[in-house]
């Protein structure tokens, strides 16, 4: 099945290009490209600029030549597409003999097309293969995790990636079955995790595999790490006035992303000092003191967008 077949509505569309305050002959990325809405109202709002869209997925960089080839959205702004990981944007970038840019935006998570493909594994409702990879590259899967890594380190994503308090009783059942024969199947592991909570609990609240479900996408593709470090190159590399968009959809992003741009734009100084001396000036300006949330349209057209969180920095 082709990208094209599945249907993705970006989510904050509107919002993260205008916070992003793009003009003309600017350089920006698009750390997350996915299926370009973020890339394609960018470049419809500008002339002469430059967008370098990364992302780890084959299938994204595939739409992104369809786009890439489209007169009719690139205009006359030019699109490089980089199929590696954002944390890597930095490296990747100095190969272009690029060291600065105007703008960063980030559309975090995993895209609507991910989800609905089944055979890429990532949802515990539709039969598939335990994948879970973004690059499918890479040599760590689902699979792998689920069946070789020990008891201890499933507790410990269970409880770090998904804050799941029957972490231990679904590590101890996934151990005892994969004795047995080696856990393959999506909705297989989702049945082993929701017979592994008591009855009671089991007829309230959603599935309790959509959170394990997230702990073990989070630890395949070490997406918690790649976004601090990715954070991190995003602020060297943003020129003065320079802004980064960042849309977060999960409590564990969002506190690396807001602690993050709290420690960039404070300093601590002497109580009473007139002036903040120049060798001690923050790296960035709150754009959003509290993140932008989607409108109540948005919220009733995109289930997507219910747990959607905008935040933006300014370079000082």
């Amino acid at each position: 099945m082709t990208s094209n077949e599945f249907i993705h509505k970006t989510v904050l569309l509107k919002e993260t290009i205008d916070m992003l305050n793009p003009k003309d002959n600017g350089i920006y990325i698009d750390a997350t490209f996915g299926r370009g809405g973020h890339t394609k109202e960018l470049l419809s709002r500008i002339h002469g600029g430059t967008v370098y869209a990364f992302d780890r997925d084959e299938s994204a960089i595939e739409t992104g030549k369809q786009i890439e080839n489209d007169q009719n959205i690139i205009g006359d702004n030019k699109l490089v597409l980089i199929r590696d990981n954002f944390e890597n944007m930095q490296e990747r970038l100095a190969e272009l003999n690029i060291d600065s840019v105007d703008g960063v935006v980030y559309d975090l998570g995993v895209s609507s097309p991910q989800f609905d493909d089944a055979v890429r594994g990532f949802s515990y409702k539709k039969e598939a293969r335990l994948d879970m990879r973004m690059d499918q590259r890479q040599d760590l899967d689902a699979e792998k995790i689920v069946n070789d890594w020990s008891y201890n380190d499933l507790v410990r994503i269970f409880f770090k990636y998904s804050d799941e308090k029957f972490s231990k009783q679904m590590a101890r059942s996934i151990e005892r079955i994969r004795e047995d024969h080696r856990i393959t199947s999506t909705l297989e592991l989702a049945d082993i995790i929701k017979n592994s909570i008591p009855a009671a609990r089991r007829r309230t609240g959603g599935h309790p595999a959509k959170r394990i479900f997230q702990a073990i996408r989070i630890a395949v593709n070490d997406e918690l790490g790649s976004l601090e470090k990715s954070l991190a190159e995003a602020i060297d590399l943003i020129r003065p006035k320079g802004r980064i968009s960042v849309i977060t959809f999960q409590s564990l992003e969002d506190r690396i992303v807001k602690h993050t741009f709290k420690e960039e734009s404070e300093v601590d100084v002497p109580r009473g000092l007139p002036v903040i001396p120049k060798d001690i000036q923050p790296n960035l300006k709150l754009i959003t003191r509290k993140p932008i949330l989607p409108n109540e349209q948005e919220l009733a057209e995109n289930n997507r967008a219910h747990s959607a969180k905008l935040r933006v920095v300014e370079k000082i």
